[in-house]
């Protein structure tokens, strides 16, 4: 197919390159010979009239015009896709569809095992595949690596439709035995003067509590950075140390560790942190996705019957 006489099927060519940045590896994920791909790099090249990619070192650069090109060839690309591929229905009992969903291990451990089991509990047979979240999460859906992100509001994009799933709080996570526990209260000076473990995101500039602290001026001594929300609580036993962890979490943990949660010293509702799930603009109408968020809220419900989450700590 044609138009403006170019070869659309060389557009799915064309976002396999700009995407890897290689004529090998492209042409391996689109099976393809080398030699085929590369004379179809050669017609995109005298269609557009620029190289497009220009060898540097040992790899690839997009040339200026590619740079702009890429999110378009992407964005129409996605729409295709997601026009052609909807279902009119969707029955999750029926259907083996893998959902690709990028959600931090905080939202794993603490929401998904109720998605999970309301899934298996209805007969579900599709596939969840649970990726970890990234710099740019919202590229993801730009690029249709996502169906689903799980992420707080903050990180959202402005270009994309969201559904609010629950606001979380934080505690302070301290060892049973260490003094904060002791005296049973923190004070702000405390807090401030405590060792801390924080996390810090994979791929990420800050978490949701750093950019808190730094919004409100406050500096904390950082003793020592994990990568994962989960690990903070366990960090902190045996130790003087302070981990400021969502407090779902903090209770899931503290069940099978000697902590103690402690309210945090600072105004609890400046502390709210809102978790959302995103996706794309153009799959707002996919009968999969619309069943995949329905049973997200309804998993929300669950994990918080009987209050969890909504009192202090």
């Amino acid at each position: 197919m044609r138009f403006n006489k170019l070869d659309l099927n060389l557009l799915v060519a064309l976002d396999a390159l700009f995407r890897l940045r290689s004529v090998s590896r492209a042409a391996e994920q689109l099976h393809m010979s080398q030699s085929a791909l590369s004379s179809s790099l050669a017609r995109l090249r005298d269609y557009f009239n620029d190289e497009l990619l220009v060898q540097v070192g040992r790899q690839m650069e997009l040339t200026p015009r590619a740079e702009v090109l890429q999110e378009a060839v992407r964005d129409v690309l996605v729409r295709v896709n997601t026009t052609i591929t909807a279902m009119p229905y969707f029955d999750a009992t029926q259907s083996d569809r893998e959902f690709r969903i990028f959600v931090s291990d905080f939202s794993m451990a603490v929401l998904f095992p109720h998605v999970l089991a309301l899934a298996q509990e209805e007969g579900g047979k599709v596939r969840f595949h649970l990726l970890p979240q990234t710099r740019q999460p919202q590229r993801t859906l730009e690029q249709g690596d996502a169906d689903l992100l799980v992420i707080p509001q903050h990180y959202c994009s402005p270009d994309h439709p969201t559904d609010a799933l629950f606001d979380e709080a934080f505690s302070c996570v301290v060892w049973n035995r260490s003094a904060h526990a002791l005296r049973g209260e923190m004070t702000l000076e405390q807090y401030l003067a405590a060792g801390h473990v924080v996390m810090q995101p994979p791929g990420m500039d800050r978490s949701f509590e750093h950019m808190f602290m730094q919004g409100s001026g406050l500096t904390r001594r950082v003793e020592v950075t994990s990568f994962s929300f989960l690990a903070a609580p366990y960090l902190v036993v045996g130790t003087e140390r302070v981990a400021t962890v969502h407090r779902r979490l903090a209770r899931e943990v503290s069940r099978g560790l000697p902590l103690t949660l402690l309210p945090m010293p600072m105004p609890m509702q400046a502390q709210r942190m809102e978790q959302v799930v995103q996706w794309h603009k153009y799959r707002s109408q996919d009968p999969g996705l619309i069943w995949l968020r329905d049973l997200l809220q309804r998993a929300v419900l669950r994990m918080d019957e009987g209050g969890a989450g909504q009192t202090p700590a």
